[in-house]
């Protein structure tokens, strides 16, 4: 269940919010005390928070820039009766993922809400990559397809020239937007991300261009878009092959006359900004389709990056999992994992359709449930046999973490028993346990010695 916090001075206010949310199916929490409202954020997990601006301990901004510092990724809205262009400016700026103006309408909280928790679990998932692939702002691998791209990076990062991102999700393609920004001229400007398959259609051309107030149902106020907002910096379109017709003719038009005009309004606004496209779609088989207008297409593609998917560049598995085993432990408090030679090779024979994220995943699976200071082929096989969807068959079937293992457990040594042939004493050592405790888990989980 998606949780969503907050924080606002008038008690009326929360619990009418909490009212609309929790029927919506949301857990809420809630606090009139800004302070009481960054405690709690720090002590669970909340995937949206909704915060007023004018309170009396601190005001929201600042509220809101303690809530970016502890998790980036979190998606705060701005609530507040004093709405002004110039505070819908300013908190966007510091991050905010949204502005509404009090009174609070009803299908606007619900809309604003529900895209700021996709957009916060979107965002996690980008961070974890990001963990992997960057160390000290560099892209790691030694494969020659990624010093291609870092390669490619170099030449075009300091240019204006448009620059469209191919490849499977999970590759890394948002990093590499980022890491062109890092190293342009505008790296000192606004990097503004739009992820075009999170935003449902109806809005993505408010998101884009903002809306004048009354423009439609629920704008009750006026929003700057993404291009104004990423003015003289990069304007990064993800996922830019779900865009709708309507949006495409519009961004087309933006690129062409370097104005765009907000929804509801006439007068254009001039916007100078660097355009990144990112893709995990085949757009010439979009076009074909008439799902993409090849007109934009010549617009974005004026260079080409295409990320490799992780099958064709394996050599950087042993990287990536080194990387992978030092984030997963730490965040488990637990020693460091070592994965020996034997057991990246089984990894390296997988074809990871899922690329860098799947990757991560798994090794976080095999962390958990092998639970050794060093991992070898053998601890690992059994997660390789067969269907992988049986490994996904015990998420799906557990309803807490401790079933999970307690289900994998009794996968893993069920698969050791019968590879030695049902001999406790090897299973037991190889196990790295004692004979008793070996009889015990299989009392346990009702293992019996198969005829």
């Amino acid at each position: 269940m998606k949780s969503v916090l907050v924080i606002d001075d008038e008690l009326q206010i929360c619990e009418s919010i909490n009212m609309i949310l929790e029927y919506e199916g949301y857990a809420v929490d809630y606090t009139t005390s800004a302070n009481e409202g960054l405690d709690k954020f720090s002590a669970k997990d909340f995937s949206a928070v909704l915060l007023d601006i004018q309170m009396p301990e601190m005001n929201g901004f600042e509220v809101l820039k303690k809530l970016k510092a502890q998790k980036p990724a979190v998606s705060v809205i701005i609530i507040s009766a004093h709405g002004s262009v110039e505070n819908a400016i300013k908190a966007t700026r510091l991050g905010a993922f949204d502005f509404l103006e009090k009174p609070i309408d009803r299908d606007k909280l619900l809309i604003s809400v529900r895209n700021a928790t996709e957009t916060a679990s979107l965002k996690e998932e980008n961070e974890v990559i990001k963990k992997v692939w960057i160390g000290d702002g560099e892209i790691l691998g030694k494969s020659k397809a990624i010093q291609n791209i870092l390669q490619m990076i170099d030449k075009v990062a300091p240019l204006d020239t448009r620059v469209l991102i191919t490849g499977e999700n999970g590759t890394g393609k948002e990093l590499v937007a980022r890491a062109i920004h890092r190293k342009s001229e505008r790296k000192d400007k606004s990097f503004v991300e739009v992820n075009c398959a999170a935003i449902p259609n109806e809005l993505i051309e408010s998101e884009l261009f903002g809306h004048e107030k009354g423009s439609f149902t629920g704008a009750v106020q006026q929003r700057i878009g993404r291009f104004e907002l990423a003015n003289k910096g990069t304007l990064f379109l993800d996922e830019v092959g779900d865009m709708s017709h309507q949006a495409q003719a519009k961004v087309l038009r933006a690129i062409e006359d370097g104005k765009i005009e907000r929804v509801g309004g006439g007068k254009k606004i001039d916007v100078d900004v660097r355009l990144i496209a990112a893709t995990n779609k085949n757009l010439k088989e979009e076009i074909e389709k008439g799902n993409f207008r090849e007109d934009l297409l010549h617009r974005l593609n004026v260079i080409p990056i295409v990320v490799p998917p992780l099958r064709e560049r394996s050599e950087d598995i042993p990287i990536l999992v080194d990387r992978f085993t030092n984030d997963i432990s730490l965040k488990h408090k637990k020693p460091v994992t070592k994965f020996s030679d034997d057991a990246i090779r089984v990894l390296q024979n997988q074809s990871w359709t899922g690329n860098v994220r799947e990757l991560r995943n798994i090794v976080e699976r095999i962390i958990i449930i092998v639970d050794k200071k060093e991992i070898t082929a053998k601890d690992i096989e059994f997660m390789f046999s067969g269907n992988q969807q049986s490994v996904d068959e015990l998420v799906d079937t557990s309803n807490s973490f401790q079933e999970f293992k307690e289900k994998a457990e009794r996968v893993f040594i069920l698969k050791q028993l019968r590879a030695n042939d049902w001999n406790i004493s090897k299973t037991s050592e190889i196990l790295e346990i004692q004979r008793s405790h070996l009889y015990n888990k299989m009392k346990k989980y009702g293992i019996e010695k198969e005829e």
